[in-house]
């Protein structure tokens, strides 16, 4: 493609697929002194909302934001509709229409079709009269695109035929396929098998096989366990439903068991097999077979790819991503002891085509000449075909199609449009599109005039691009006089005006004409020439720590009828003083002289600094290089290179200074025992030196090893942790703590101590060995604790008296030997549990509810009691059924509650500690007393006078099986507080004298020897001055005195 010679800085029009690069202009506006950069940048931004304006008002052809996809839609969804998805930007507004399988939908026509923008929606969508491919097209005044086609596939899965099938019936050892004959589906299902009944699911393993071509069940060598029913079940991997064949039986001949036959195989792959590149490719192998055959596969002529599975005991091999570099022929091997068999195939990938390279919109003068190239891959490799506004292009006089070539020559404005390069193999066809537009229009500036200033001796270019179509031709004139070339005025080829070494008899009018065969235009250029820049006073090369502060000085001369402008730079990007958390401060004491300070310096403030100096006319720049002093960096790569028991050799490489020699280097590690980073043991580690041994690790201890550097200014960050390593195995060297024992059941001797951490264990096979003798002997006997948690053994010997003292120490061991021994302790031996039974046992009746038990102590001595157990229960039920109740120490009596009335106890006392239980007692009996009457006092009548009472109620007589009344108990409370208080009398009255100013509530209760009966009806009285009023509930009798 030509380039476009037309298009001018000074009138080019703001393109909406692409934009010329015009760089950085020569012809500057004079613009005021007083524009700094922040009115630069809003500058900037006002042309590009312009740009953005103008963008928006451009009209341009149809250019595609989504192309419909390939679609699967399932047949018996709820929802009947389909959308096929198009849209298109381009002003106007696209309007669209469909292909099906190359013709053109009728919109208006097909009911069941309809547009929403640009989708095309099926209503009522069906497999026979939708199923196919689908093409877009969107089309406005300036031209057409057809979008990539898209498959619409219907998703379904039928019954499977309600028939009986029949059973199969083979002898044991002999192999079946069990046929699974799936129902009408799209697309691919997946197949499992159920045996007998759901959810019982056929396991696949080197003996089952279950094929996901065929959907069959193969069995290499049928078993007894194998009879029974099975059913195929398949399910649609889009709507996941499923359905379930009829059972077939599968059952065993009874005329003998079959024999050992060479394998045969039965499923296997294709010989051809062809893949898209990417996918994943499933091969299948299983064969029938006496024994079992074993499936092995290779690739011939190479290796099997790495990133290869065999799934199913090795009847399937997966690869997934497959590349080109997986094709090639591929056996499988089925073998038993009776031979074997193997079947070949070859994989082909194959690729869908891609885009190296595709073509951009082009503008071209009338008669210029359009050369477009489009490239793909694929395999096979792709043809090319080209349209225009939808249409195929064929050669002509003027055309030229050669291998993803388009070549036009003299193109004409009947050749505008939209162009559609197409790529394709047999797998599929990508598009990509542009737009030919064809140039016609007389000169024109988008600026004029325009204000230059040069500087004194210095070259100028003055530029002359108009926008004209065909190309202008172009003269420049200063004045009345036409401009000649000469040694220092030069008209170069892009019709630029070069005046050498610039001087002020060169300020002046210069203008530049343009003429075509549509009209003519001209620019003016008013040139002015100043005085060049100095530089009087340049920042100087500093070196501070970090920390301090430095000032940098910018002084410059200039013309003085222009303004200058400063910028200060590090590493040539424009300092951010409002980013910079108030390091740096911009301070400008005259118009030609600014200051940069800079407060508390950091390391990353480091590098070199320019003062930009500018104004309309030229620009300078002034450098200074600002070192930083300050604590080195991290070290780099720290390494391991030697691992012993306690020692490790490291070995780095120093990293950055900060230009302050580093002095030294400290080494630090980090364990799963350790709280963070612990700096380690070593010889003085010199700055100079990159390696170092640490000293004192603990062995069989994963460590991580990091170094520090540090110079005269500090202590700089770490390295980055070094990988992981253990140490070496080592005997133990750290013994329990805190060995102590005791307890335990009758002649056990119990040792116990605080288990020693895993960070001292020091290696594999860690456990304790317990010594002990009994005091004044002198061998040891050892025991070995194989547990490294353990914190107890228990040495158990019939012949241990109780509480004999012995000497216990306990050490440690792992496999690479015996470690330390703890400190002697005395230990005593368990002693044991209660020898003697309690005497004295007594057990009196308190109530109807109530036994009181008494005994005495056990003597003190070996097996002493911590408590005493009462066991009791009624002589009419069985010993197994009675209860029992503990003391909480040694007390010597118990009182047992929630008994029943009149009846017998057995009651029987033991002794106990943390041993066990002692001999019960000699059994004694008790019985409880009468339960108390139920009947309570009845017609209860009371007289009040003042704050006395009296109070006056019926006997209560208590029945046979009820205990004699001796007397009652009448209870006064205030109301609202729970607090009794009591009088007891042997007869049925009682005078109760009330404080003043309250309401109390009155009861009576029948008290017996087994206990109180029930509660009277409440008296309420209520004691105040002046009138006195008391009320009965429920009584059949009140009297009242006012």
């Amino acid at each position: 493609m030509t380039p476009d010679s037309s298009s001018s800085l000074l009138s080019s029009r703001p393109q909406l697929r692409h934009g010329h690069d015009h760089g950085v202009g020569i012809l500057t506006p004079d613009w005021p002194a007083s524009f700094s950069n922040h009115h630069l940048s809003a500058l900037s931004l006002l042309s590009s909302q312009e740009e953005y304006s103008s963008q928006e008002n451009e009209e341009f052809g149809p250019v595609f934001v989504q192309e419909p996809d390939d679609a699967i839609f399932p047949l018996h969804s709820e929802e009947k509709k389909v959308m096929m998805s198009c849209e298109a930007r381009g002003n106007p507004a696209p309007a669209y229409s469909w292909f099906i399988n190359g013709t053109e939908v009728d919109i208006e026509a097909v009911y069941r079709y309809s547009l929403i923008d640009g989708n095309l929606i099926i209503t009522n969508a069906s497999e026979t009269a939708d199923y196919g491919r689908y093409q877009c097209k969107a089309e406005n005044s300036y031209g057409t695109v057809l979008s990539r086609d898209a498959l619409l596939q219907f998703t379904y899965l039928g019954s499977f035929s309600g028939r009986t099938r029949g059973g199969v019936s083979v002898r044991e050892g002999q192999g079946v396929v069990l046929m699974c004959t799936p129902p009408p589906h799209s697309p691919e299902i997946i197949y499992t098998w159920v045996f007998n009944e759901f959810p019982s699911f056929v396991a696949e393993d080197s003996r089952r096989f279950i094929s996901q071509v065929t959907g069959n069940l193969y069995v290499s060598k049928v078993q007894p366990s194998d009879v029974g029913s099975y059913i195929c079940l398949v399910k649609n991997t889009v709507t996941n439903a499923r359905v379930l064949s009829p059972p077939t039986p599968l059952t065993l001949r009874t005329d003998g068991i079959m024999g050992e036959y060479e394998p045969k195989i039965e499923v296997h792959f294709p010989q051809s097999v062809l893949a898209a590149r990417g996918v994943t490719v499933s091969l299948e192998c299983f064969a029938l077979g006496n024994p079992v055959p074993t499936i092995t596969w290779r690739k011939m002529n190479g290796n099997i790819p790495k990133k290869a599975r065999l799934r199913k005991s090795q009847a399937v091999l997966e690869i997934p991503n497959v590349q080109l570099e997986d094709s090639g022929t591929y056996e499988c091997k089925a073998e038993n002891p009776r031979g074997g068999t193997a079947f070949k195939g070859h994989i082909q990938i194959y690729t869908f085509p891609q885009w190296i390279s595709t073509i951009n919109d082009s503008q071209l003068d009338s008669g210029d000449q359009l050369h477009w190239e489009c490239k793909a891959t694929g395999i096979p490799r792709p043809t090319y075909r080209w349209l225009r506004n939808g249409e195929l292009i064929t050669p002509q006089s003027r055309v030229e199609m050669v291998n993803g070539e388009l070549i036009i020559q003299k193109v004409q404005q009947a050749d505008s449009g939209m162009y559609q390069c197409v790529a394709e193999n047999k797998y599929g066809a990508i598009y990509c599109s542009a737009e030919l537009t064809i140039l016609a229009s007389p000169p024109v500036f988008s600026l004029k005039p325009v204000r230059l200033i040069a500087t004194l001796g210095k070259d100028v270019l003055l530029e002359c691009k108009p926008r004209a179509s065909p190309k202008p031709r172009v003269t420049w004139r200063r004045g009345d006089r036409r401009i000649h070339p000469s040694r220092r005025i030069m008209l170069l080829r892009n019709n630029t005006l070069r005046i050498i070494n610039s001087s002020r008899s060169d300020e002046g009018d210069y203008v530049c004409r343009a003429e075509n065969q549509f009209g003519s235009a001209e620019m003016t250029a008013m040139l002015r020439v100043k005085e060049a820049m100095h530089v009087e006073l340049s920042p100087c090369k500093v070196e501070v720590t970090v920390g301090e502060s430095v000032v940098l000085s910018c002084k410059v001369s200039h013309d003085p009828s222009l303004d200058v402008a400063f910028q200060w730079l590090l590493n040539q990007q424009p300092l951010n003083f409002q980013q910079e958390g108030g390091h740096f401060e911009y301070i400008q004491r005259q118009s030609s002289t600014v200051d940069l300070m800079i407060r508390s310096i950091l390391l990353q403030h480091a590098g070199k600094y320019s003062c930009r100096a500018q104004t309309s006319a030229d620009t300078l720049f002034a450098e200074a290089e600002v070192l930083v002093r300050g604590p080195p960096g991290p070290p780099g790569v720290v390494i391991v290179e030697e691992i012993t028991d306690t020692t490790a050799t490291l070995s780095w490489s120093g990293g950055v200074d900060n230009h302050s020699p580093i002095s030294s280097y400290n080494l630090q590690a980090r364990s799963p025992f350790s709280l963070g980073w612990q700096t380690l043991r070593t010889e003085p580690v010199t700055g100079d030196m990159e390696s170092a041994m640490a000293v004192d690790l603990n062995p069989w201890v994963d460590y991580e090893f990091r170094v520090v550097a540090s110079n005269a200014i500090g202590t700089g960050d770490p390295s980055a942790p070094s990988r992981g390593v253990r140490t070496k195995e080592a005997v133990p060297s750290v013994a329990p703590a805190n060995v102590s024992g005791g307890n335990g059941r009758r002649h056990e001797l119990v040792t116990s101590w605080e288990p020693v951490s895993e960070e001292f264990q020091n290696g594999e096979g860690f456990g304790y060995i317990v010594a002990f003798r009994a005091n004044g002997t002198r061998g040891w006997k050892e025991k070995m604790v194989t547990s490294a948690d353990s914190t107890t053994y228990k040495y158990r010997d019939e012949t241990f008296p109780p509480l004999t003292p012995f000497e216990v120490k306990v050490g440690v061991y792992n496999n690479k030997g015996d470690g330390p021994f703890s400190g002697v302790v005395t230990v005593y031996s368990a002693e044991g549990e209660p020898r003697d039974a309690p005497s004295e046992v007594k057990a009196s009746s308190i109530s109807s509810k109530e036994i009181k038990v008494t005994w005495r102590q056990i003597n003190p001595g070996p097996g002493r009691p911590r408590g005493y157990e009462v066991s009791y229960r009624k002589d009419s039920e069985q010993e197994e059924s009675g209860k029992k109740k503990k003391t909480a120490g040694n007390e010597t009596s118990m009182v047992l509650t929630g008994l029943e009335g009149n009846s017998v106890y057995v009651i029987t006392v033991r002794g106990f500690n943390s041993i066990g239980q002692g001999p019960a007692s000699t059994a004694n009996t008790a019985k409880t007393k009468k339960d108390p009457p139920v009947q309570p006092p009845a017609n209860l009548m009371w007289i009040q006078e003042g704050t006395n009472v009296s109070l006056n109620w019926e006997p209560v007589k208590s029945k046979d099986n009820e205990s004699d009344v001796i007397g009652y108990k009448v209870l006064l409370s205030q109301e609202g507080r729970v607090h009794h208080q009591v009088m007891r009398t042997i007869t049925p009255s009682a005078v109760l004298s009330l404080p003043e100013g309250g309401t109390y509530i009155i009861e009576v209760r029948a008290v017996s020897e087994g206990g109180e009966g029930a509660t009277s009806s409440q008296v309420r009285v209520l004691t105040s001055s002046g009138t006195h009023l008391c009320l009965l509930e429920n009584s059949k009798r009140a009297v009242m005195w006012l």
